[in-house]
């Protein structure tokens, strides 16, 4: 039987494309589009979901 790799947590604010490039509608002197690069803040640019906290049992 074939084996299923695990489900990879995927950021689910930018479903893995952490960093992108914006575009802001000027030119540049040698014709090139003037971008800027946004990160997710969610993930940090890693494109990852954090992991989920686990159960900590304190005391007795």
């Amino acid at each position: 039987m074939p084996q299923h790799a695990p489900a990879a947590r995927i950021c689910r604010d930018c479903d893995g494309f952490p960093t992108v490039a914006i575009t802001t509608g000027t030119r540049n002197g040698d014709g090139t589009r003037a971008t800027l690069r946004v990160t997710c803040p969610a993930c940090k640019g890693t494109g990852r979901s954090l992991p989920a906290a686990g159960l900590v049992r304190v005391g007795r």
